[in-house]
């Protein structure tokens, strides 16, 4: 397998760069330094990618709306909406038939996705200044395992 930079600052294996391409343009696209905090905006949008099952060249983000923006709106209303149904399935399909525990683990899922989401949002905002640090995401990435350390180890 062939390894190359990318224009994001992210190493892939024999990915298509145009992908990634669109991806750091509303960072690099107007002319902007290759920078951490542009690394750390296409690492919020990557995340919102993952959990969403979206992309931010998806043809219900044209014109002025954004994956981001799609995001930080429809948090609030149902997360689990919003959310890749893939995650949400093969998360919830290891509970047992208990509702007691199906609640109590539908419960966490939300509120590790949540937590997930939140971290992204902060990744991708507009303003360089105001992102997260690498530092910051892996230690709130760490705090989320120690809260939820069933979540994800099916």
């Amino acid at each position: 397998m062939e390894e190359y930079l990318t224009l994001c600052g992210l190493v892939t294996l024999n990915v298509d760069i145009s992908v990634f391409t669109n991806l750091c343009m509303a960072e690099y696209g107007m002319g902007s330094m290759l920078s951490i905090e542009g690394d750390m905006y296409s690492f919020g949008i990557l995340v919102l990618e993952m959990l969403t099952g979206r992309r931010p060249t998806d043809k219900m983000f044209e014109d002025s709306h954004s994956l981001r923006n799609f995001v930080k709106i429809s948090i609030s209303n149902d997360l689990l909406q919003i959310v890749d149904p893939i995650i949400v399935h093969n998360e919830l399909e290891v509970a047992t038939d208990d509702s007691v525990n199906l609640r109590a683990m539908h419960s966490n899922v939300e509120k590790c996705l949540l937590s997930l989401f939140c971290i992204a949002l902060a990744c991708s905002t507009e303003s360089p200044k105001e992102r997260m640090s690498m530092v910051e995401v892996i230690r709130e990435l760490n705090i989320i395992k120690s809260f939820f350390p069933t979540v994800g180890s099916s």
